[in-house]
């Protein structure tokens, strides 16, 4: 039976790179892979799948509120592979969920678990109850060499918790942290502001 796979982790942690690095593995065996992510994401071009060591591929199919993936023709997709996948409504991760049951295609989802509130993205949750496999991609925290679990966001360079769940951004607004150090900056913004 195909699997649906979560392959989480903070930001900065390569998913991405590792997504793209699957992709080049099956097409290096003559396999089709379709690439999926969605339509919000624009931040290196709407369809651009990019790492931030600069590895890139087109996306083949853009998912919105209004995507149905099991209108596609999937008859020559050996792999499903989804970048962002905390960005999806649940109703398109049970699609995909689908797929692996109906089409036997297996389907591997790399996202984010939280966001900088730590709070779950729709995506991520649905895909925490009904994976098959879920597998965290480790990164290191940015101040210092403990695991980071955490997306640490910084306005003008101060930690903060506030503006919206989703605001894209790259290394100069978020960064990964262990709890230890998202703790220690949240606490020591608090303290600016009451100066």
């Amino acid at each position: 039976m195909a699997k649906l796979y979560f392959r989480y982790g903070a930001v900065g942690s390569a998913k991405t790179l590792n997504l793209l690095a699957v992709a080049h593995n099956y097409q290096q065996q003559n396999k089709t892979v379709l690439l999926v992510k969605p339509a919000l994401d624009d931040r290196f071009g709407q369809e651009n799948i990019r790492s931030r060591a600069g590895l890139k591929k087109n996306a083949d199919i853009l998912v919105d509120d209004e995507t149905n993936l099991l209108d596609y023709d999937l008859e020559r997709v050996d792999c499903i592979l989804v970048d962002e996948a905390q960005f999806l409504k649940s109703k398109i991760i049970n699609q995909l969920r689908e797929i692996t049951l109906t089409k036997g295609i297996p389907v591997i989802c790399y996202g984010l678990r939280a966001d900088f509130r730590t709070k779950f993205f729709e995506g991520s949750a649905r895909l925490m109850e009904i994976a098959d496999s879920i597998e965290e991609v480790k990164s290191t925290c940015y101040f210092c060499n403990r695991k980071a679990i955490m997306n640490l966001k910084h306005v003008n360079g101060v930690a903060s918790v506030e503006g919206p769940s989703v605001q894209l951004g790259c290394e100069e607004t978020y960064y990964p942290a262990c709890y230890y150090c998202y703790r220690d900056q949240l606490s020591s913004a608090e303290a600016l502001s009451r100066h």
